[in-house]
């Protein structure tokens, strides 16, 4: 559990989780060009939630594809989906 809550802790990879919570697979382009992030940055935080186990990768051609982990255990999703959803209602109060 430390793992998985030190991988969230950062917002860039909070961020990046949202985007990639939806269940499709993302190129680290895009997720570089959403949270205006340099590629050797984006490529740090996403190893870091690739390590914690939240994200899986596959390489297509020069670029990196991540998703959702499909084998996270039901009570780290849990975890995730309570800090997005809390997150997100924070960001609607704020504006």
């Amino acid at each position: 559990m430390q793992e998985i809550l030190t991988a969230i802790s950062d917002p860039t990879r909070r961020a990046a989780l949202a985007i990639l919570w939806d269940g499709g697979e993302h190129c680290v382009c895009e997720l570089m060009e959403t949270l205006d992030a340099s590629q050797s940055r984006m490529s740090r935080h996403m190893k870091t939630l690739r390590q914690a186990g939240l994200v899986v990768d596959r390489r297509d051609a020069q670029w990196v594809r991540y998703r959702r982990n499909p084998d996270l255990a039901p009570e780290f999703a849990a975890v995730i989906d309570a800090v997005l959803a809390a997150e997100g209602k924070l960001e609607r109060k704020v504006a």
